[in-house]
């Protein structure tokens, strides 16, 4: 994987206008100016690498806009050994700025073309994950419980099945909603049965589906 002065000045360019947009975690920063997002991207869209917008990748899903990884991770207020589990692994960029934090990371994809490639790019770049291939919908229970929880699909309400898989103070983080735009939601979890749920804008995200794909 090649990463030069060019792409990790770009980063750079990158994170400050993360932060000139309101992000203030200094460790999401830190590994969104560490993580090479340029070899998660399909090679149409390698000139775009460190523009902050979504593009296209394989299976008709998406590499979500750094802005919204940075939202999503700053919700989950990361810590070195928090066991997250995340759903919807796509190019694996999320993951990687996870694993980057120095998270324990538990990661679900529904293609399987994405699921092998996913792997195989974070093996290169020197990160570990636990990668599976499976429906989202069922979450990772025997791994569990999950310090934090992260949906990168958009969905029209959480299963109660994934927010008994968080830890007391566990936190989960999606994009709720059926219309064009989803409501990024934060879950924390209090107690047994004691969730506290808040809301943070508008943002676009490709559906979440049932089941299993497999492609080539």
């Amino acid at each position: 994987m090649i990463d030069d002065f060019e792409a990790k000045g770009k980063r750079k360019k990158l994170v400050e206008e993360l932060r000139h947009k309101g992000i203030n975690d200094e460790e999401v920063l830190r590994a969104v100016g560490k993580v090479p997002r340029h070899v998660f991207m399909d090679p149409a869209f390698l000139i775009h690498a460190y523009v902050d917008k979504a593009f296209p990748i394989s299976s008709g899903q998406t590499i979500s806009q750094p802005y919204t990884v940075a939202v999503q991770t700053s919700l989950l207020k990361v810590e070195r050994r928090s066991k997250i589990l995340e759903i919807g692994t796509g190019s694996g960029y999320q993951a990687a700025i996870l694993a980057e934090m120095g998270a324990k990371v538990y990661t679900i994809e529904r293609f399987r073309d994405l699921y092998l490639k996913a792997q195989t790019t974070l093996t290169e770049l020197g990160y570990t994950a636990d990668f599976f291939y499976g429906d989202g919908y069922n979450g990772k229970p025997q791994y569990g419980p999950f310090d934090g929880i992260i949906i990168t699909a958009a969905i029209d309400h959480i299963p109660d099945n994934l927010l008994k898989q968080l830890k007391t103070g566990g936190r989960l983080v999606a994009p709720v909603g059926k219309g064009d735009n989803q409501v990024m939601t934060l879950v924390v979890r209090n107690g047994e049965d004691t969730f506290d749920y808040s809301t943070h804008g508008l943002f676009v995200f490709v559906p979440m589906l049932k089941g299993t794909v497999n492609g080539k």
